[in-house]
């Protein structure tokens, strides 16, 4: 379904029907209450413009903000939810906070 989705551009301009299903009983799930800590915790240490560490990561791709978030929510979705995630390298993530960054970036 996740490439489905992504195949009608940036996923905060996804058409409503393609994530219906998904968003149907989707807790409310902002940049605020739930995106900002996730990028901090699992994200930024690569991907924040000012990382001293980046770990191979893309100077362009960082996470420093709710708007740098919303530039790469496509990508982000395909590297990190889905049925094979590789992002974050180190995983850490559990199923349920893959599955809420997914409903948070497709049903804003």
């Amino acid at each position: 379904m996740i490439a489905l989705i992504l195949l009608f551009g940036c996923a905060k301009d996804a058409p409503q029907d393609s994530a219906s299903e998904l968003c149907q009983d989707a807790p409310l799930t902002t940049y605020d209450n739930f995106g900002q800590g996730f990028m901090l915790q699992h994200c930024q240490s690569c991907h924040a413009s000012e990382s001293l560490e980046r770990n191979g990561a893309p100077e362009a791709v960082h996470f420093d903000d709710e708007e740098a978030v919303w530039q790469h929510a496509d990508r982000i979705l395909t590297r990190s939810t889905g049925d094979a995630p590789d992002m974050p390298p180190m995983g850490g993530v559990t199923s349920e906070d893959r599955l809420r960054l997914e409903q948070w970036l497709l049903c804003e």
